[in-house]
């Protein structure tokens, strides 16, 4: 773990680990060592952990179901309830998964999650609280114990371990040995080697690998887990500092918001402008058309005069009223006849008239002019009325 930073309670009292701390722990009731604490987890080089005392906390195993794991953050204390003597509200669970249905649990009590809440807000940026006896070195097969002061901190497995009073030391160990695998070695960190090897029972003796050290010595050789025991869960999860980014943008946020308001304000101010002009024109279109064909309905207004205007004047789809009549009256007088009738169809854009002429003779000449001024027409019946010829024709554009 040469890369963490370890923060820990000795005592009453907080006490860190410097990179290379060959002295020991030092004191963090110190303003000097506060600032050079902060400045180095403001660097974001290595990673700094808070060490939770083993004596505070319990570890334990569990096993699920696998219908379970999806609630297991709201189930995991009534899970445990009967071999916890506490009350479980008052008591806070953190969990890690070390396969899929196999857990680790940290049960620490919420009033010491506060307590070191409190502690730790001098030092933003301490996300990682691992339990203290995972912190030591463990491989398959070996436990590990550091002796400092009257307390003894032993890790027993991959997620196992606990902090005792030096006194209890034997008594643990031999509770341990009695529910757990008997380890093929023990490594022991202290200061006295014969005194710290009289504190183990005799049946382990012989398992003893004693080196000289403290916490800090034994961490030099640990690994931090890849899915660490994190305490940091549920109620005192890492947050977003919310608060300090407002403070630091909020006069930036306020601009921001005031220049959209402005320009929401100016574009609804366009856009309403631009309404009352519409409708002012729609309205205008629409008196117009009134003037030109008072009655009936008016959906396009546009749409229905170009269709009247096309009807009346020609355009590239109709042969246009006015200009067909005219070809024909000029053909039917050429031909020294008269029209009695005319009937103009509009979607076939073609007349039907009824004309008088002298003989069937003239009638002919009558249809022979149409075809010749490019028209087409069809006799559809003639009859003699008195000394003329009553005719019935169909006169529209050559399709």
């Amino acid at each position: 773990m040469r890369d963490v930073v370890i923060i820990r309670l000795i005592g009453d009292r907080l006490a860190w680990y410097p990179p290379g701390a060959s002295d020991g722990a030092q004191w963090l009731d110190q303003d000097e060592a506060q600032a050079r604490l902060r400045a180095l987890i403001a660097q974001r080089k290595l990673t700094p952990v808070f060490a939770v005392p083993g004596e505070d906390l319990r570890l334990l195993s569990l096993q699920i179901a696998a219908e379970e794991r999806r609630h297991l953050a709201s189930s995991l204390p009534f899970m445990l309830e009967e071999e916890l003597s506490e009350d479980v509200s008052e008591l806070h669970f953190a969990s890690v998964a070390r396969d899929k249905l196999d857990y680790a649990v940290a049960v620490c009590s919420r009033q010491n999650m506060a307590e070191y809440q409190r502690l730790l807000d001098k030092f933003p940026g301490v996300n990682q609280w691992l339990p203290e006896p995972l912190l030591l070195p463990w491989k398959p097969g070996e436990w590990s114990l550091v002796l400092e002061g009257d307390r003894a901190i032993v890790r027993l497995g991959e997620c196992e371990g606990f902090s005792v009073e030096r006194e209890m030391l034997s008594l643990m160990l031999d509770a341990a040995r009695a529910s757990a695998e008997q380890p093929t070695a023990i490594v022991v960190y202290g200061q006295d080697q014969t005194a710290d090897s009289a504190l183990l029972p005799e049946e382990l003796q012989p398992l003893l690998q004693w080196r000289q050290g403290d916490l800090y010595t034994a961490m030099l050789v640990a690994e931090l887990p890849a899915r660490p025991l994190n305490l940091r869960q549920g109620a005192w999860a890492v947050r977003l500092p919310l608060e300090r980014w407002w403070q630091q943008w909020r006069i930036a946020v306020v601009l921001f918001a005031a220049a959209i308001a402005v320009q929401m304000l100016a574009t609804w101010s366009d856009y309403r402008q631009l309404e009352q002009e519409n409708l002012a024109l729609r309205g205008a279109v629409q008196e117009s058309y009134r003037k030109a064909f008072p009655r009936g309905a008016v959906v396009d207004a546009e749409k229905q005069l170009q269709r009247q205007l096309d009807t009346m004047t020609g355009s590239s789809q109709s042969s246009g009223f006015v200009g067909l009549v005219a070809r024909v009256g000029e053909v039917v007088a050429a031909g020294e006849g008269s029209i009695v009738s005319i009937n103009y169809n509009n979607k076939a854009a073609e007349i039907r008239l009824n004309l008088l002429a002298a003989d069937y003779e003239a009638v002919e000449r009558i249809r022979s002019g149409f075809a010749k001024d490019g028209l087409q027409a069809t006799l559809e019946n003639s009859s003699a009325q008195g000394d003329q010829v009553r005719a019935r024709m169909r006169v529209g554009g050559r399709s």
